[in-house]
């Protein structure tokens, strides 16, 4: 799907029934297109399925994306700093039910899910006996990204309301009695069907779809948020054993253009504005330098970074620093060096550095003709930034799920549950990031520095805060997350002290407030 037009098609119900009310000779002259009138072949089915896929990236344009929403949600966990304000008050764990990235990262997801459920529905029924395996393959790319965006609604409000029909009019409300439980259950049922309907490759444009492999490692994910340790352990290991998987050598290949779809990158949202200008990104400009000249191509507002804190956390020798971090770049902060260039900059510890908006960046008095005067401290995202490119010409992908991934989880599951090896998979990531292996530590100790590896391993792809939370308990041990934000809060002399609040985000109010069959997580009743 990569440098693939989407054909825009909205399937929501709830516009269709609006249209009904509103159009008094409807049973004459229809207005609008809806499944029952507009699915008659594979063709339109596979222009449905493209549609759920859009909010991946920024295909409905909405400004707040999906993934931008995940970006603010990070910053509760504060390796990642912003001096925008949503970023901001979520440094400083400010948030509301009312608040304006909560509620769009929750349309996008019921959007998606309604769209789903349509797809799921309209494949049942279909009648194109030309196409029955292209449309068993749509069924299954529908039920997956249905339990995945169900499983984006687990990992941050943990009791989303179900529903797994499309909507026929506003009364059709779901509910959230069945808590988390019934959620999770769900993505496994779907992601069990959808295992028999998904290939394991595609080819040409249709690079990018869900694959069996994004099926399964989605269901490992589910799992161990369910601590359904020895069911992760063996689904993780049917992708390691069958999959064909390896680690990329050079970690950066995961974020770059000329790897997309391939190789250890198990499922992404594709991002091309030369294919589709609603199909850019504005990730590079929520992380670009601040002080990265805009006329070498580049653009953006300079809003997110990580701390210099969390930089120092890195091993010296790790080579995954390059990949994950802009380590230089051209400054227009100082004066342009004696032959008429920009200065480069280069990070360095012993640059100053502050979470204010300028804090971390080269002294503007220093001297562009010396080295070592050009340093900066602030870290940069390398995996998000495309320098040379604004934000209405991205090309970078968003990544949502990589083989790391999968051998991370194996760890986990091996080291909670008592069974297998442990290391196997974490020694994995620690060998190509050039580290020592891990050996003879406690079932603690292994669990402390699996969540150090998460940590550095996946930093700016927008997993750290729910890991964390997932992993910790307020007020008692292990508290990963309330850890972390002391340790911000002390350094960086913010004031902010943990919360029962931190550990979970509030239904949105707008769903509180309309939907009577949903109640508010407890801590924020």
């Amino acid at each position: 799907m990569k440098k693939y037009i989407f054909s825009k098609l909205s399937v929501s119900i709830i516009a269709g029934t609006m249209a009904v009310m509103s159009c008094s000779d409807l049973t004459e002259k229809p207005d609008f297109i809806n499944p029952s009138s507009f699915y008659a072949s594979a063709t339109e089915l596979e222009l449905g399925v493209n549609a759920v896929y859009d909010d991946l990236t920024m295909g409905n344009n909405d400004w707040f994306g999906h993934f931008y929403n995940r970006f603010v949600f990070e910053c509760l966990v504060p390796y990642q700093v912003g001096w925008e304000k949503g970023p901001l008050q979520y440094n400083l764990g400010n948030i509301s039910p009312a608040d304006d990235y909560i509620n769009t990262y929750w349309r996008q997801c019921y959007r998606a899910i309604d769209r789903a459920n349509g797809i799921i529905e309209t494949a049942e029924t279909i009648n194109d006996p030309a196409n029955t395996a292209k449309i068993s393959r749509i069924k299954g790319e529908a039920l997956f990204l249905r339990a995945f965006y169900y499983y984006e609604l687990v990992r941050y409000f943990d009791n989303p309301p179900l529903k797994t029909t499309s909507t026929q009019s506003y009364n059709d409300l779901p509910s959230n009695s069945g808590g988390m439980r019934a959620v999770l259950d769900q993505i496994y049922k779907d992601c069990n069907a959808a295992t028999a309907l998904l290939p394991t490759t595609y080819t040409g444009a249709d690079a990018g779809r869900a694959t069996k492999w994004a099926n399964l490692t989605l269901l490992m994910k589910a799992q161990i948020w369910d601590q359904n340790w020895t069911a992760a352990k063996t689904t993780a290991e049917t992708i390691i054993n069958t999959g064909g998987f390896q680690l990329y050598e050079d970690f950066s290949h995961n974020f770059d253009v000329a790897h997309e779809n391939m190789g250890e990158r198990i499922f992404e949202g594709q991002a091309s504005a030369s294919a589709n200008s609603n199909e850019s990104t504005n990730s590079s400009a929520h992380f670009n330098p601040e002080d990265f000249p805009s006329q070498l191509g580049g653009a953006g507002w300079s809003w997110l970074s990580a701390t210099k804190d969390f930089r120092m956390s890195y091993d010296a020798t790790d080579k995954r620093i390059d990949g994950t971090f802009l380590e230089s770049y051209p400054s227009s902060r100082v004066g342009k060096t004696s032959s008429g260039e920009y200065a480069i900059v280069h990070w360095s510890p012993k640059a100053d550095y502050n979470i204010s908006r300028f804090g971390g960046l080269v002294d503007p008095a220093a001297d562009p003709n010396k080295p070592e005067q050009l340093i900066f401290s602030k870290a940069w995202s390398g995996k998000l930034v495309e320098l040379d490119e604004n934000n209405a010409r991205t090309e970078r992908n968003v990544i949502y799920m990589r083989y790391a991934d999968v051998l991370l989880s194996h760890s986990e599951a091996c080291n909670e549950s008592g069974q297998g090896d442990p290391y196997m998979g974490i020694n994995k990531l620690r060998a190509r990031a050039g580290l020592t292996p891990l050996k003879g530590l406690s079932q603690s100790a292994l669990r402390d520095a699996i969540v150090a590896e998460m940590m550095h391993e996946f930093a700016f792809e927008q997993v750290t805060y729910p890991e964390l939370r997932r992993k910790s308990k307020f007020g008692s041990t292990p508290d990963y997350l309330g850890d972390y934000i002391k340790r911000y809060s002390t350094l960086y002399s913010v004031g902010r002290t943990p919360k029962a609040k931190d550990y979970v985000l509030p239904i949105p109010l707008i769903e509180i407030q309309g939907n009577p069959n949903v109640k508010q997580n407890a801590s924020w009743q």
